[in-house]
């Protein structure tokens, strides 16, 4: 009797929202919700592999730094440091930014499993599409304002030289406004996503975007002001163009395509 004691101690099942260490699956309760102890351990497993992510993508950032720098540099041409230690912090930064860019599409996949057991299949569906298509669309924007914005922005500011005038960029100066310049670009490009979903959802109409067609244009002017780095109406136009543009997408995707 005391074996089978001891077996039936042994082999009793664990109690539901326990979490057995290194376990991949987080056991629910019997109503199918996780536990706030469950979601909190999950939460930080999941920062805990962005994290490791972003810290290895940016050793391989480092790693191929000085190609990295050539190609950020190709606009402004030769650059200067004007303190002994701005050149290797700004070698980080770089590094550290490359290594996020390139964590991205690991850190998108963990926030949507993250939130992947509150939703129906359909939900799912849906965000199966959504999070791959923001990336993309991401990515489009930061290729479109670092190969085609970016280049005229730092054309524009070197026409200023003169006898008495020469530009001297210096290297974190220079990156700092690479990196304000080119990153609005990867969230303003998803601006067609967030109206087809909200016009998927029925949130807004056509009519209701054809209708505050011309208070957008005057807000892309005013965004442009506030994130650009420089005052100058240039800069501004050229965050604010392509805010009208992919609207206008956003506005023929919802009527054309929904026909919402």
């Amino acid at each position: 009797m005391a074996e089978e004691k001891q077996y039936e101690e042994i082999a009793a099942p664990q109690p539901r929202g326990v979490i057995e260490p290194g376990s991949v699956e987080y056991v629910r309760d019997d109503d199918g919700t996780m536990s706030l102890v469950a979601h909190l351990t999950e939460l930080r497993s999941r920062l805990i592999k962005c994290l490791v992510a972003v810290a290895l993508g940016s050793c391989v950032g480092y790693f191929f730094i000085d190609k990295i720098m050539h190609y950020i540099t190709l606009p402004a041409g030769k650059l200067y440091y004007m303190q002994p230690s701005e050149a290797f912090f700004t070698y980080l930064k770089v590094a550290c930014v490359t290594g996020f860019l390139l964590a991205l599409p690991i850190v998108f996949w963990h926030v949507w499993r993250f939130f992947l057991p509150a939703l129906t299949h359909k939900e799912r569906a849906v965000l199966g599409i959504i999070v791959p298509t923001s990336v993309i669309l991401f990515f489009a924007g930061l290729a479109f304002s670092f190969f085609l914005v970016l280049p005229a922005g730092i054309r524009f500011f070197m026409g200023f030289n003169s006898a008495e005038l020469e530009a001297m960029f210096s290297v974190d100066k220079y990156f700092d406004f690479v990196i304000m310049f080119v990153m609005p670009f990867g969230f303003i490009f998803e601006l067609p996503l967030i109206i087809t979903i909200m016009g998927k959802m029925g949130i807004i109409t056509s009519a209701f975007l054809k209708k505050y067609q011309r208070i957008v244009i005057f807000l892309s002017f005013v965004v442009g002001a506030l994130i650009t780095p420089t005052p100058d109406i240039f800069t501004q136009s050229m965050i604010a163009l392509p805010i009208i543009v992919l609207y206008e997408v956003g506005y023929f995707i919802v009527r054309y395509v929904l026909r919402n």
